[in-house]
């Protein structure tokens, strides 16, 4: 299909769209709630296809103009100016149309689910995950998300063997699901006396968070079972069954969890049921992403890394865009990763871009 039948064939979807979002018999609905994110996520590059074709008008314009105006040097001159600032114009609007046309993830609207597990390294692995977990505090709160613990388990030194938690605001998973992987830090360790400078890792697991629109998980497909479980941090000891563990038969994906309240116990777990269901059906049907969730995050090991955080000198390395930057202050202890994941998403284009000519 060609460059121009792909723009005609969205202008038409576009008013297809309008004109099914005016019917007063779907307002409210399910049906209603998917066509207007449709029209939504259209809406842009419905605009840009519009100023393209008005300004592919304006260069025919002119194009006649010069033909028309051949005795008269000055008018010539002038529609061979525009012309010129026409066409550049087309080219720009053009750029940006195809980068709007690429194969967009369905889920980059929505909201996440942030997993972060101590990896290799022991005590220090864990102090390594309480420092991504701040960091990616600070990151949620500079674009205005908002960040939802569900569930924590910590160390007696600050650290973090498993944090789970939801954001919510807007693009969140278009951001934050570059972050999934091996994350490696080295440095000399609190718990290092003799000073040596230590390797350590951390694995990270972004996933889609799934709303009930996008996903209809039946009752008779869950068993529920309720125990006997200690708190957050493993601190204290629940004296009745507050525990849940919930799993999804149809695909086998268990979710505990074991705080003090039953009710909270069960909505979060769903949360976290939902979004890892969401994300094993969005992969068998997409083959580009057709990686399991334990091949994302891999195991662990220190040769799986995407990104290294060096101490000793301030640097962060992101393997995977040969990225460097000497700001491992800003970058950790005040969420400054804009730079990077603007980086992960402009290379990501490109390869989809180099695709799509083939």
């Amino acid at each position: 299909m060609s460059f121009e039948s792909r723009l005609q064939k969205i202008i038409l979807r576009y008013e297809l769209l309008t004109d099914m979002l005016s019917g007063t018999d779907i307002v409210g609905s399910k049906k209603f709630i998917v066509l207007a994110k449709e029209q939504s996520h259209l809406s842009k590059v419905y605009e840009l296809i519009l100023k393209f074709n008005s300004t592919q008008q304006l260069l025919d314009e002119s194009e006649e103009l010069i033909i028309d105006a051949s005795s008269d040097h000055e008018l010539r001159d002038l529609a061979q100016m525009e012309k010129a600032e026409y066409k550049e114009q087309l080219e720009e609007f053009r750029d940006k149309i195809k980068l709007l046309l690429i194969a967009k993830d369905a889920a980059d609207e929505k909201g996440a689910v942030l997993e972060i597990r101590a990896g290799v390294g022991g005590d220090e692995a864990a102090l390594f995950s309480a420092v991504l977990f701040n960091m990616y505090q600070k990151y949620a709160e500079k674009k205005g998300w908002k960040l939802e613990l569900i569930s924590i388990n910590t160390t007696g030194l600050d650290g973090i063997k498993e944090v789970i938690a939801s954001i919510s605001g807007k693009e969140v998973y278009k951001y934050l699901k570059y972050e999934s992987g091996v994350h490696r830090v080295q440095r000399i360790p609190k718990t290092e006396s003799s000073g040596r400078i230590h390797t350590s890792t951390a694995t990270i697991a972004v996933l889609p968070e799934a709303e009930e629109v996008d996903l209809k998980i039946e009752d008779k497909d869950l068993r529920i079972d309720t125990f006997r479980g200690s708190g957050a941090g493993g601190q204290h000891v629940n004296t009745t069954d507050s525990a849940i563990r919930i799993t999804h038969l149809p695909t086998g994906i268990t979710v505990v969890q074991a705080e003090k309240s039953q009710h909270q116990n069960k909505a979060k777990a769903m949360k976290i049921l939902r979004a890892r269901i969401y994300e094993v059906e969005r992969k068998k049907k997409d083959t580009v992403r057709s990686e399991t969730r334990k091949g994302q995050v891999g195991k662990g090991d220190r040769s799986e890394k995407i990104r290294t955080y060096n101490y000793p000198q301030s640097r962060i390395s992101d393997h995977r865009i040969n990225y460097t930057s000497y700001n491992l202050e800003g970058f950790v202890n005040e969420g400054r990763l804009d730079e990077v994941i603007e980086g992960l998403i402009a290379d990501d284009n490109m390869k989809k871009l180099a695709k799509d000519a083939e």
